[in-house]
């Protein structure tokens, strides 16, 4: 893993270097944002009156990448903004090439976006998730003739961008979707600086057989030549994987237009790409004409896989078990406009759980993220955001259309991509008066014959849509066992059923809820009220936290303590299921939704095994007893600070790991060595029952490896014996403070002032005074609406150097207050 961390990070130097050397920046500072729309494009470039109070409409200052719903899509008391939002700032603009092009490329902006240069539009785009390129060239020439480029504006150029996420049923995604629809330019915008002729697009075809012997490159391309130029030179060198450079082409050929297929050629014994070791070769495509030199590289790699009919995956002629998750992009504070930082971060700790598969759901995402899943060794289905709602009308169809053929084309080389969605949950309707199966059909196969065309090496997928199963290449039922439908014991039986059913199965989207912080004495006793053999689809109402059949999703505890249960049962499972090609886990961290107001962080799906500011769950360490090599040790219960029961009642200490042996110590007193059995369940034969004494307990474990290396885990945690009544009153304490963020915890307690450790109230955090608190983070400990973990509930407040009183409120208690300095 370090080898893999070490080679990403050199990539990442290169690329950075290259981009640099190819006039090529991002547009990160000096914005100005606008949420709300204008009367016209005047409205944001006229001149302010000399001396005039009057700056109507108000501005604000931002930086690149942006979001409208950086706080409003998790706000417990509003919908999250939908409408137009505008951009502005000055470019100096200065293109080294003679007669060159200047471009403004977006990494993404969403969802319907209209670009001016000063009050001329020089583009439109609709799609919230595909890149897309403007070439201003003109239109700066133009507006460079006039007098207020010379006077006003003093030699910069005037950028206006609009940016609309108005709900519209004849745009995908549907706003039914359980992911917000975000607005604004949340991805990268660069300033691109080319000669008259470019590379556009390269599209290299690395192949290579099962074996790995016979390895094959086919290369084509695209210019962007909008002047006509007649002739160029083309130069193509690959380099292997450390950079000697191992072929090279080059010819004096016509311009051309449209793809153009340029070299052919052969490699023996090429160094594979795989989730282990994930080599990557380097295509150079250099273009030069009239003098001018554009430089162009791709990254590729060389790989064989296969889903062997009613069989398990291959990668490079051997069995491997696709170990995976999903990825939405959303993050605490920012909603969408991740950073590369954040996104990197986000990946390396996907790897260091041991996942080598992602669904990227349900939206092209970043090419960071695609670059990142190159480097670091992991298999990639990326889709279209046709989601749920049904099927709309020609503009629909269009937009799917061409926001499937961006995808490919935008993400072909990357060796990573194994898969293209075509859809999610097709079979959901609601968005139209109309639902009609057989015209969707006829769509999925339009659209699968479309992604065949633009890419035979690659599969089609779709999840959940079973009247279409039979269309793609790769097919992913609705199995939910333990959270929706069933228990989490029917997961096996489940699976084999609907693999039998296709001839090409991946199970993607299982799992579970989570409040990160809540844990439970009795985290399975919901199970006894669901009915079982039903099947374990999830259907409509699942998801709703009223009414309907018994499930878990409604009708449990919602703990970590249950989650972990039913994600050791899965993954113990997947270890005996040879016929299985894979799984992904749903998601990989929680994220912001329309449709989940009632959560215990409202507008969350919570099912992450991390939360939404990158904070672990114990669930997260499951996942890594199972799937890394890296020895680790972890003793479930980090985040619970109170257990409860009987003086002298046995309770389950629990330790995950992937050593082959532990030793749990408690207040100092050995429990006994265990051995791991990943058959054992739970926590692989790593459990222990212990008798607590009241009071503080100190637990620690320590595990040895293979070769007799030992690795420590510890924790405190206090014991409760006392029984509680109903809650009665709520306490607000400073927990700590640093640098005027102080941290308060409220906590409930019955009217014998003992700790309600089961209470799952909503309460409501509330500040006044010269503080602000840090809310709307989308977090168990970010949101001034919550429901408590174990009786208590934590926020953090920023003083500003200041007083301020804080106070915290549920229905039925008295309101409790803190002043705080």
């Amino acid at each position: 893993m370090k080898k893999v961390k070490l080679l990403f990070f050199l990539g990442l130097l290169l690329c950075s270097q290259y981009l640099s050397a190819q006039n090529k920046q991002r547009l990160i500072n000096n914005w100005e944002y606008l949420q709300g729309d204008l009367g016209g494009i005047w409205e944001a470039i006229r001149p302010a009156k000399e001396g005039s109070p009057e700056t109507v409409p108000l501005w604000q200052n931002v930086s690149l990448p942006h979001c409208f719903n950086a706080l409003n899509s998790v706000d417990p008391d509003e919908n999250y903004y939908q409408g137009p939002g505008w951009y502005r700032t000055q470019l100096s603009l200065k293109n080294p090439y003679t007669d060159g092009r200047t471009l403004l490329h977006f990494e993404g902006a969403g969802q319907k976006t209209q670009v001016y240069i000063y009050d001329t539009k020089v583009a439109e785009h609709v799609g919230g998730y595909d890149e897309w390129t403007v070439d201003i060239t003109d239109a700066v020439n133009a507006f460079k003739k006039t007098e207020a480029y010379k006077t006003r504006f003093k030699g910069k150029v005037p950028l206006q961008i609009r940016c609309d996420n108005t709900r519209d049923l004849e745009m995908i995604p549907s706003d039914l979707s359980d992911f917000n629809v975000y607005g604004g330019i949340y991805r990268y915008l660069n300033l691109v600086y080319v000669p008259k002729v470019s590379v556009d697009k390269i599209f290299a075809t690395a192949s290579v057989d099962e074996k790995g012997i016979l390895g094959k490159l086919s290369i084509s391309g695209r210019l962007l030549n909008p002047t006509g130029v007649d002739t160029v030179s083309v130069k193509i060198e690959v380099k292997d994987p450390q950079g000697k450079v191992v072929a090279t082409w080059g010819n004096e050929i016509k311009a051309f237009f449209g793809d153009k297929a340029l070299w052919e050629i052969s490699f023996k014994n090429p160094k594979l790409w795989s989730t282990e070791s994930p080599d990557l070769y380097t295509v150079q495509t250099t273009i030069t004409s009239k003098g001018d030199v554009h430089v162009h590289q791709e990254k590729i790699g060389f790989r064989n896989f296969e889903f062997v009919k009613r069989g398990p995956f291959k990668l490079n002629g051997k069995r491997l078990l696709l170990r995976g998750t999903h990825r939405h992009e959303d993050h605490a504070g920012v909603a969408a406009a991740m950073t590369e930082d954040m996104i990197r971060e986000e990946l390396l700790m996907m790897k260091d759980m041991g996942v080598n598969f992602i669904r990227l759901g349900h939206y092209q995402q970043s090419r960071i993220v695609l670059d990142l899943c190159d480097s670091l060794g992991i298999l990639v289905w990326e889709e279209i955001p046709w989601c749920r709602g049904g099927l709309g009308g020609e503009v629909y169809k269009e937009q799917a259309r061409r926001m499937l053929t961006n995808m490919i084309e935008q993400h072909y080389n990357h060796a990573s991509v194994i898969i293209w969605g075509l859809g999610n949950e097709n079979d959901w309707p609601n968005d139209f008066n109309e639902f009609d199966e057989q015209k969707i059909r006829t769509f999925m196969k339009e659209l699968n014959a479309l992604s065949h065309k633009l890419d035979p090496s690659r599969k089609t997928a779709i999840r959940r849509c079973d009247f279409c199963k039979d269309i793609v290449d790769v097919y992913s039922p609705s199995i939910w066992a333990g959270w929706y439908r069933g228990i989490y014991t029917e997961y096996k039986e489940t699976s084999k059923k609907e693999f039998e059913r296709v001839d090409h199965f991946l199970h993607v989207e299982w799992g579970g809820d989570s409040h990160a912080g809540r844990h439970s004495e009795s985290p399975d006793k919901a199970l006894s009220l669901v009915k079982t053999g039903g099947g374990a689809d999830e259907r409509d109402g699942d998801a709703s936290l009223f009414g309907g059949s018994a499930r878990v999703s409604k009708d449990g505890d919602w703990s970590e303590s249950y989650i972990v249960n039913l994600i050791d049962w899965h993954l113990k499972e997947q270890e005996n299921m040879p016929w299985l090609t894979g799984t992904a886990y749903w998601p990989f961290k929680d994220f912001s939704t329309p449709v989940r107001p009632d959560n215990p962080v409202p507008y969350m799906n919570q099912k992450g095994v991390i939360e939404r500011d990158f904070k672990k769950k114990e669930s997260y360490y499951v996942f890594q007893s199972y799937w890394t090599k890296t020895p680790m040790v972890h003793i479930y219960g980090h985040s619970w600070p109170v257990r409860w029961g009987n003086a002298g009642e046995e309770k389950m200490v629990k330790v995950y790991s992937n050593c082959s042996e532990a030793e749990l110590f408690v207040n100092g007193k050995s429990m006994g060595k265990k051995k791991r059995n990943s058959q054992n369940y739970p926590a692989a034969g790593l459990r222990w029952m212990v008798k607590y004494q009241e009071g503080k307990n100190k637990i620690k474990v320590v595990a040895k490896t293979k070769e007799g290396k030992e690795i420590i885990d510890e924790i405190t945690q206090e014991y409760q014996t006392a029984k509680w009544a109903k809650p009665a009153k709520l306490v607000l304490e400073k927990v700590s403070e640093k640098d005027s963020i102080v941290v308060i915890q409220a906590r409930l307690y019955d009217e014998n002032n003992i700790l309600c450790l089961d209470a799952r109230n909503y309460v409501t955090f509330g500040l006044t005074g010269e503080g602000t608190l840090i809310d709307n983070q989308g977090t168990s400990d970010g949101s001034r609406k919550v429901q408590l973990y174990n009786g208590r509930a934590v926020i953090s407040v920023n003083l500003n150097r200041g007083k301020s009183v804080a106070s915290v409120k549920a229905e039925g208690i008295p309101v409790s207050f803190l002043p705080l300095n």
